[in-house]
This record gives C-alpha cells, structure tokens and sequence, in this order.
C-alpha cells in the first residue's frame, strides 16, 4: 500500500493557539453574549475563569503570525462549552459564542486563507460533555431518551454532579463532566463523521483528534480518514498520540500524530540535569534522563525507524502544548538549552509546531499554568523572538529542511551533528549541547562548504568545525 499524507504539512510551520489566551478583538460593539465579565488578562490563569480571548483577536494578529513564518495554525477545541479549554463539547455546530460564534469563526478562516495560512480545529470525539443535547435529554428523561444508546448508562439513576454518588455512566477517565460516545452506535458513529464533514465543507484544511486511542470501535478511524479525505485528498489528519503510533499511522488512519516521541529526547538532551523533574514526573513524554549526543542519536534513530518516511514528513513536533508544562519552564528558563532545542525542532523531519507564546519567552508549569494569556509586547523576550524568526525563514528558504533526508553523522560526548540532504542541497547541522568548547572532523563537508546561521567561524580547515559552548551551527553545501 502506498502511504499519501498531505504535502502541505511537510512545508508547514504551525502555531497551536488556545483561543482564551491569545488575544481579545478590537472590534466594537460586540456582541451581547461577550459583553461579559472577564479575568483580568495579565493576572495568573485559573481552572475555570474567562481571559477573553476570541477568534476575532486572532484574525487581528495575523500579520504577527505571518511575520514569524507560521503558515497553519493548530487550535484547542472552539466548539460551544462551559469550559475555558473546551474540551466539554455542549455543541458540535456552534463556535463558542465568547470566541464570536460562527460569524467570527467564518472571517477568520477567510482571512487566514488570503494569507495562505492553513487552519486545523481540535475534534474532540471520545467524549462529549453532561451539556450535549443529546445527553441532556437522557439526564431529563431517563431510561425513556431516544438517544439512551449514544452513550454507556451502566444503571440507573445517573448522578451527573453529585460525586457522592455512583455516576452509572462511562466517563473519560471517570470524569462524570465528561460522558463518552458509544462508537459501536451507528446513529452516534454517523453523527460524528458528519461533524467532520461539516466543518471540511466551511473550509478547514484538517483535524487534531484528542484521546483518539480511546476510541476502540472497529474502523472507526479508518472510516474518519476515508470520509474525510473524499471531501479534501490533502486534509491534514494528526492524532494525540504520546507514545509508539504505529497502529495508526499505517497509511488508513492519521497521517501524523503530535510527536512527543520527538519532544522528550530533544528537552533530555538540550537541558539535561536543567530539567525539572516534578514539572515533567507525570505526563509520558520523558524528557529525563539527561541524554549525552550519542543517546540522543540513539533515540532520534528509533523514532525514525517507527514509521515509514512519508509518515515522518507529517509529523507534529512539539516542545510545549496546553497538557505539559511550558518548555522554557521545564528547562528551569535557561533560555540557551531552550533555543537549542528550537534549532533541532526546526530542523528535524516533519512540521515544527510552536505553543503560542514560546516564541517570546512565555512561561507556564502544570495546567492551568501553561495556559497564561499572551504578553503584552512590552515583555516579549526579543532575542528568543529572532532566534524563532531566523530559524523558520532558513526552514522556508532551505527546502531540504523539510524533506530532505536525514542521517546522524556524528555523535561525540556532548556533540552531534546530522545531514539533511535532497538533490541540490546538503545542509549539516552541529550542536554542541555541553558547557565546553569543542571540535570535531566531519568527512561529509565538502570545499564548497560553508556556514549557513551560526558562528561564522565554526568551520575550519581539513573539515574541522569548532564549536562554542552551548551551540549551533548549519552548514550548506552543493550535492555532489
């Protein structure tokens, strides 16, 4: 079977925006349901508090986005919920109306368009919420709902609020707020495809699927996959899978998952003993221990044996997101071990995604702590800034960074160097994550060498390349 994935993804960088947290319109009036009390912006986040950030507010940054070099945006759940986050699903139709509601929703994709921006919504189809019509109506009427068989009611009486008492209904991680689907229903299975084709038709270009691996009913992705690429052949389709994906990534499911499998070696390996182990003990991606360049290589060459190659070009690598603590936190805000793993991010196959507000130094331990709302551009940390700006510009311009192929072709104590090479460009990219000097020979680099970004005198004679302590450095040269 030949694996297609859509080759959009390969050249993508993404930004993945929690809607409450990165900016409120400008727009005036608004309408009534946002005339609302809300948190103040810059004070701490909480589980259940409003910060007001709309789908408005992000149409008004594209320009912010675009300069950065983000051409698709990944957003958590947009859906109609008495949740800050979302993920309580009250209506699969409706956009929050705090977020603008469908009218808002609809000028931004347009926008996003004219700018070549691609957009992925979040589709949370495991679980619904006690709000879901469908559901509600089985807490009103009991045994006696039409849709008593969308759900799994156990016994009866349901207790949907009182933790007291025995919920009598399956929930997502026995969270009652949350009620799963039973996807063996053909009405609630159908239900849910055509959700997917609903918001393909308003034009998005693909789905982020949450706890996917909690759905067990027999081709269910499968089904997913074939509805959804009959409406777009180059709809992206990336699941939240934290561990090994094979399962789904065989070519009749996902054409990605997001890449934790990625994003812990890098962290292990760029912040080593940095890293702070109660903010990191408990999620599954295990950026510990402290990797040196020959376990990171070891790792990376695991990853890139799991899945075929046209898999890993689709990827979604990631150093943060809204389940795990922010990664400059993580590192214990050394900023140094923070940019060198954003340099073997953009570097590395498939497509970079950037947790919104990483880019300026935005910090966050444990939710709700890594959902803090979006500076004010007075405390961006400028430096990190370019150090994004450069190194997505160079992934743009390089497209050998996208899809080339990849080799490790060094690993040296705290070392290590590897080749991204395609028909007319190889670029060998060195980082050196120790607090030493060091130099190393590379056979690979070529007389027509030289450097790309980084320390312009890197690269010596006889294919030496010297580097500084806690550094990076590309160097690009012709295919022979």
């Amino acid at each position: 079977m030949q694996i297609q994935t859509p080759d959009w993804v390969k050249y993508a960088v993404f930004y993945q925006i929690f809607p409450d947290r990165f900016a409120r319109t400008q727009r005036r009036p608004l309408p009534p349901a946002m005339q609302v009390p809300l948190e103040d912006w810059q004070a701490p986040p909480t589980l259940s508090g409003y910060k007001g950030g709309d789908l408005w507010g992000v149409a008004e940054n594209l320009d912010y986005l675009q300069d950065l070099g983000v051409n698709a945006i990944y957003f958590t759940p947009i859906f109609q919920s008495t949740s800050n986050h979302r993920y309580h699903t009250h209506d699969y139709y409706q956009v929050d109306p705090l977020l603008g509601g469908n009218q808002a929703f609809a000028d931004l994709i347009d926008a996003a368009h004219q700018r070549s921006i691609k957009v992925v919504l979040d589709g949370v189809f495991n679980h619904a919420s006690r709000g879901f019509f469908f559901f509600n109506d089985i807490l009103e009427n009991g045994p006696h709902s039409p849709w008593l068989d969308w759900f799994k009611v156990e016994k009866w009486p349901l207790s949907a609020y009182d933790g007291a008492k025995p919920a009598n209904y399956e929930s997502w991680w026995n969270n009652r707020a949350l009620p799963e689907f039973n996807h063996d229903n053909p009405q609630a299975r159908e239900y849910i495809m055509q959700i997917a084709e609903y918001w393909l038709h308003q034009g998005i270009d693909g789905w982020r699927l949450d706890v996917p691996f909690d759905v067990k009913a027999a081709g269910f992705w499968q089904e997913f996959r074939q509805r959804v690429k009959a409406i777009n052949p180059e709809a992206y389709i990336v699941g939240e899978i934290w561990t090994d994906a094979r399962q789904w990534l065989d070519g009749t499911q996902f054409d990605g998952v997001m890449n934790y499998l990625f994003t812990g070696p890098a962290l292990a390996f760029t912040g080593k003993d940095k890293v702070v182990m109660e903010l990191v003990e408990n999620p599954a991606y295990f950026p510990y221990p402290a990797l040196d360049a020959q376990g990171y290589g070891q790792k990376i060459e695991e990853l890139l044996a799991l899945y075929p190659w046209e898999i890993q070009l689709t990827q979604l690598n990631l150093l943060s997101s809204h389940d795990v603590a922010r990664a400059l936190t993580v590192m214990d805000h050394d900023q140094r071990s923070f940019e060198l793993a954003v340099l073997l991010q953009m570097t590395f196959p498939g497509a970079p995604s950037i947790y919104y507000g990483d880019e300026v130094g935005l910090a966050g331990a444990h939710d709700p702590d890594c959902r803090r709302s979006f500076p004010t551009e007075t405390d961006w940390n400028g430096p990190l800034l370019r150090w994004h700006q450069e190194l997505i510009a160079l992934r743009h311009q390089h497209p050998v960074l996208c899809t080339g192929t990849y080799q490790t072709v060094a690993a040296v104590g705290e070392i290590y160097a590897f080749a991204r090479t395609d028909a007319s460009e190889n670029i060998v990219v060195v980082l050196n994550a120790g607090a030493d000097a060091g130099q190393i020979t590379l056979p690979e680099i070529g007389a027509d060498a030289r450097v790309l970004w980084g320390d312009s005198h890197a690269l010596g004679t006889s294919q030496e390349v010297r580097m500084s302590p806690r550094s990076g450095v590309m160097i690009t040269m012709a295919v022979a």
